[in-house]
């Protein structure tokens, strides 16, 4: 891998692997924040016994970082032509240089010594890449939770679903195998047994957490009167963060499971590693899809909560700006999740953020100045409107082209042959 640098990309992340140097110096070139992979992670992409002994030195001198996938790391596919396989749904490419400057493209065939050219190892490589994706948006889940400083486990507990109760104890569960792989390199038979059944009970948590979440945007469209939904809309702001709480923790189990997975499918059926990589990696797909469809119906209903209320401002003028604002929270609340599982690019949610501190400073001062107060609640509500329209819109624009990128992609002759 002298004066190489090989990319690997999945589809949620890129890695770069070569020269420590060149590495950090083509990432330092292109602007991509990154996270250092370690040797332990070149190890295990290598493969075990005579190979990683044969390239010991070589994994000495060389390393790994990992890029999660934006439109800042996209565009490399592009600009150095990386090529995707239909048969591993991994894009790969070879840039040679020379003391860290990178000429050019080359492909893998032309290049020496490459890992890649080895289909075990690029399984492998796939492997590996989907687990630190996944374990990136768990940190970010735990990050999350911290910062609501919301109790899912509280949550759980008050609820009568003798399911949601077991949720708890399979979180510990999970954990405990975490760490087992951790620190063992591999998932056996035994450890998986304590958790191969965990995926149903997790499931009809994460049902019944949408499912509330379902209810209460029907709730905000039955209500007529202007109290009532004051009252519905202000309960919906911490109702909302609750259920997405739990909602989080239910996807990052089952992020945990599927690394476990992809370690025990490694074990105990090689051969059949990618495959169900790609099969895990569609389920995600699949339930990111349900759970986007579902908070956004809660945004919706919330939206349209705003409207009732912009149009009965001049009768309520207290009133209404209190359903506006508690919309924007949950609108703030909804994109926030959304970006820490990766549904959608953290601009809409950095833009709903300073909307709402904007909103509240407008409604504060409406408040304070009596009479002048209802024009300018007029003017929020009608700006609240326009802003939710515009977030809502770009949020289900970029669903709408994944989806489109994914069908092309589905679409696209293998250029491997």
């Amino acid at each position: 891998m002298d004066n190489t640098i090989q990319l690997i990309s999945d589809g949620d992340g890129l890695t770069v692997i070569g020269n420590a140097t060149d590495v950090s110096d083509f990432l330092v070139s292109e602007g991509l924040p990154s996270k250092d992979l370690g040797p332990r992670w070149l190890k295990s992409f290598l493969g075990a016994g005579a190979a990683v002994a044969q390239a010991g030195s070589e994994i000495a001198a060389n390393s790994a970082h990992w890029v999660k996938l934006s439109p800042e790391s996209a565009r490399l596919f592009k600009k150095y032509g990386l090529r995707e396989s239909s048969k591993t749904g991994l894009s790969t490419g070879v840039l040679k240089g020379h003391k860290g400057r990178i000429k050019g493209y080359v492909e893998f065939a032309k290049a020496p010594r490459s890992f890649l050219t080895n289909p075990a190892n690029l399984a492998n490589a796939g492997r590996l890449m989907a687990q630190v994706a996944m374990q990136q948006t768990m940190d970010e889940i735990t990050d999350y939770l911290a910062a609501i400083d919301k109790k899912v486990d509280d949550i759980l507990r008050a609820q009568k679903d003798n399911v949601l109760a077991r949720t708890i104890g399979l979180g510990f569960v999970i954990e405990e195998a975490m760490t087992i792989r951790d620190t063992r390199g591999r998932v056996d038979e035994i450890t998986w047994s304590k958790v191969q059944a965990a995926p149903a009970t997790i499931a009809e948590t994460q049902a019944y957490a949408l499912r509330q979440l379902d209810a209460l945007a029907e709730k905000m469209e039955h209500q007529a009167k202007i109290g009532d939904l004051a009252t519905t809309a202000r309960e919906a702001e911490s109702t909302v963060r609750e259920w997405l709480a739990v909602l989080a923790r239910s996807f990052q189990l089952q992020d945990a499971i599927a690394v476990l997975e992809l370690d025990r499918v490694l074990d105990a059926a090689p051969e059949e590693l990618n495959g169900h990589r790609l099969g895990l990696r569609a389920a995600r797909q699949t339930r990111l899809e349900h759970i986007s469809r579902t908070t956004e119906r809660v945004v919706a209903r919330m939206n349209a909560a705003a409207g009732t209320a912009n149009a009965k401002v001049l009768l309520h003028p207290t009133t209404s700006p209190a359903v506006v604002q508690s919309s924007n929270h949950v609108a703030t609340e909804v994109h926030d999740f959304h970006e820490r599982l990766g549904i959608e690019s953290g601009r809409e949610s950095s833009e709903a953020r300073r909307w709402v501190e904007a909103a509240t400073e407008t409604r504060d001062r409406a408040l304070e100045t009596g009479a002048k107060g209802v024009g300018a609640a007029i003017g929020l509500a009608n700006e609240t409107l326009d802003r939710a329209s515009l977030v809502k819109d770009r949020l289900s624009s970029g669903i709408a082209e994944r989806a489109r990128r994914r069908r092309g992609e589905k679409e696209q002759p293998d250029e491997e042959g």
